[in-house]
């Protein structure tokens, strides 16, 4: 997520923020100087670093949620803060948390703040400044498929996450709550996906877990280790984070796992390197993880289909707002585009599946 100026009208009362940090991290002097990561159209990231110079700077990142939200579930600071500070004891690729503050008079708005990992973070393409040969790629691309399973092996009671559950049938919440979410953001440029929505009604099946899972888990949001780039030394954005299906988990990942094979439009909207020699492919991601936690995907193509509906639902909800002028990011424009591919792609792994 690259940084930069602070954005006109999201501007952080730098003032109040330090006397909250110093109150816990009395160790630190002065102001933080302050940039706001780019990245991420949910919450408002910035970048708090305090020293440098003859000291080793301290660097933290402040999560607050837009102004003006009203739907406080969808930018619950709350959550997410506790989220991260539960997992850290038993997965240590979390950030390691300083505070939340709940109390909207400091800056209008709850925040928490969090220590900053340091170390690149791969994005359309690897980090630059290193041999990266193909024996290399495959190290790192095997070691993010093995930080999910890490992370899916987690004891959900001893990290105190279990309440996140909502308990069995977490595949037949997924495909309703997605389907309707769907219908709330349609436009008439896109497809219904009518068919695609009850071929996946039809074939949900039973839970085939129940563990804590990180519903964004991409390259992307990784990140890497200076030294030895092929490791991972954090995993960001646990904002969706809760207690599923891990083979859900697992097709939401692949859903933007693009293979050097794969037609020129999801080429062209590639956002992470694993089209690269050495990366592995879909099928042998798939098996890599089944292999390691010993479950069964006797029906994989639900999940791939899962995976590429539940894009394309978030993509029409970005649309829904610029479509209905909530937003003018040029971004935004094509995304029904976007939509109507994902349906195509939907559409074609049904007929491979034989229905």
């Amino acid at each position: 997520m690259s940084r930069g100026a602070v954005r006109a009208g999201e501007e952080l009362d730098v003032a109040a923020v330090d006397r909250w940090i110093q109150e816990r991290l009395p160790e630190l002097r002065g102001v933080p100087e302050v940039r706001q990561f780019a990245g991420g159209a949910s919450n408002w990231t910035y970048l708090l670093r305090y020293g440098g110079g003859e000291n080793e700077a301290t660097e933290l990142v402040l999560r607050r949620p837009p102004a003006g939200t009203k739907a406080k579930s969808a930018h619950d600071m709350g959550r997410e803060y506790r989220i991260q500070a539960r997992l850290a004891p038993v997965y240590p690729y979390v950030p390691a948390m300083v505070g939340l503050c709940e109390d909207e008079s400091v800056i209008g708005a709850p925040f928490y703040v969090m220590h900053r990992i340091a170390g690149p973070i791969p994005r359309r393409t690897l980090p630059d400044g290193y041999d990266w040969t193909p024996e290399r790629t495959r190290a790192l691309c095997e070691n993010v498929v093995d930080r999910l399973i890490e992370l899916h092996r987690v004891d959900v009671d001893a990290a105190r996450l279990a309440p996140l559950g909502k308990g069995a049938g977490y595949p037949r919440r997924q495909i309703d709550g997605w389907s309707q979410r769907y219908e709330k953001a349609r436009t008439w440029n896109v497809p219904s996906f009518r068919r695609v929505r009850g071929w996946l009604a039809d074939r949900c099946p039973v839970d085939a877990g129940h563990c804590v899972i990180h519903n964004d888990y991409r390259l992307d949001n990784v990140v890497l280790d200076p030294a030895d780039p092929t490791r991972l030394v954090g995993v960001l954005d646990w904002e969706m984070a809760t207690v599923g299906d891990p083979l859900m988990d697992l097709g939401a990942a692949l859903a933007y796992w693009v293979e050097a094979g794969d037609d020129w439009i999801a080429r062209k909207m590639r956002r992470q390197p694993t089209h690269l020699p050495g990366m592995l492919r879909r099928e042998e991601v798939v098996g890599r993880y089944l292999d390691a936690t010993g479950l069964h995907a006797a029906d994989w193509p639900f999940y791939e289909v899962y995976g590429l509906f539940r894009v394309a639902v978030i993509a029409q909800q970005i649309y829904y707002r610029y479509h209905h002028r909530q937003t003018r990011n040029p971004a935004f424009r094509s995304f029904w585009i976007w939509v109507r591919y994902f349906h195509w792609r939907c559409r074609r792994v049904m007929a491979r599946a034989g229905s």
